[in-house]
């Protein structure tokens, strides 16, 4: 990559679910995983994957360190993609990512935080775009959406839903490579679910 490559800076966070969309990404093919975390995804543009729990080195609180040093130096200008439902009973107790200095960190509270400091909001599968399965009824554990969980936290933040279960590589590659191409979407670019008609236009 050249001095003159614009880095596109995501954080990838796992809520409730089984990690299928990940894995799904994992196994694009064109591009290959790859080629979008070390080449350029287009000319000019590089995604730089600043933290993912499933694939990142580090854990522990190292790893939770990397998030805030994100904030710090990259706070609204990074790219939030979530993968999983949010579990807001009991306090978030059902949805611990980690011990961090002494605290207990839930889900509930590290989408709040990092979602209300980013450009923009991905939700990626069925879990984390509508609940799924894991906000199946009687939803014990008190499971939303991303969508709803950040407007019951008044959070108004640009949100595109890319579902499926798993989601197709294909569709979150492509949002991501249209707004990095584009911009983030405009209105009359998205279906009455908050995903890009490009993917989702037609069955």
């Amino acid at each position: 990559m050249n001095h003159k490559t614009k880095e596109f800076l995501v954080i990838w966070i796992q809520g409730s679910g089984c990690s299928g969309c990940s894995v799904s990404v994992l196994d694009s093919f064109s591009p290959s995983i790859t080629n979008v975390l070390i080449d350029e995804l287009i000319p000019g543009s590089h995604v730089s994957l600043l933290f993912h729990p499933t694939v990142m080195a580090g854990s522990g609180e190292s790893a939770i360190a990397a998030i805030t040093k994100a904030e710090e130096e990259h706070g609204g200008e990074y790219i939030l993609v979530v993968e999983g439902s949010v579990a807001i009973g009991h306090d978030g107790a059902f949805a611990g990512i980690a011990e961090y200095k002494g605290k207990h960190l839930t889900m509930p509270e590290l989408t709040t935080e990092l979602a209300s400091k980013a450009l923009a909001i991905i939700a990626v599968g069925t879990c984390a775009s509508f609940g799924g399965v894991p906000g199946s009824a009687p939803n014990p554990t008190g499971i939303m959406g991303v969508q709803e969980f950040l407007e019951s936290k008044g959070i108004k933040k640009p949100l595109i839903n890319v579902s499926g279960c798993p989601a197709h590589p294909d569709w979150f590659l492509g949002t991501v490579a249209h707004v990095i191409l584009s911009g983030l979407p405009k209105p009359q670019e998205l279906d009455d679910l908050n995903r890009l008609k490009l993917f989702f236009g037609k069955l």
